[in-house]
């Protein structure tokens, strides 16, 4: 059973800004829903650069994550010239997984709204590992499950 994820936590959330390119944007004049996840990976990436810990490391850390689950629901279209910006923050941190929120919001209001499971993985390839310890340094305290 899915669930609308209507993030709690924007104000502590970590912001990306963009705007959507003249080719994102499909015949119904919106930005098509493929472009949502690509811009979530690059404020994904962001986020942990952010928080002092470059994607680039993970592998000489031991460690990488895969996506086992996302989920999107969309509230309004972002348009080729809508300034815009993807919230995440941390929502679930497990034993071997952690949940990111996103949002993306334009002028204020929420245009879509979703989460990530990420499961980490050793960097060769011998399975799931436990989260190590900078990983879950960098993702934070998750925000309280309402």
């Amino acid at each position: 059973m899915s669930r609308t994820v209507e993030p709690t936590n924007l104000d502590g959330a970590f912001s990306q800004a963009f705007t959507p390119r003249y080719y994102e944007i499909d015949g119904q004049g919106v930005m098509f829903n493929m472009w949502y996840l690509g811009y979530v990976d690059e404020a994904v990436t962001a986020f942990f650069e952010h928080r002092g810990l470059s994607y680039a490391s993970w592998p000489e850390l031991g460690f990488d994550v895969h996506v086992a689950h996302v989920e999107l629901d969309w509230h309004d279209g972002i348009r080729h010239t809508d300034r815009s910006e993807v919230l995440v923050g941390t929502s679930r941190i497990g034993g071997k997984s952690f949940t990111l929120d996103f949002a993306f919001r334009r002028d204020g209001a929420l245009t879509c709204t979703g989460h990530i499971v990420y499961v980490a993985v050793a960097a060769d390839g011998s399975g799931t590992v436990p989260l190590p310890p900078v990983l879950i340094e960098a993702l934070g305290e998750a925000a309280p499950q309402g």
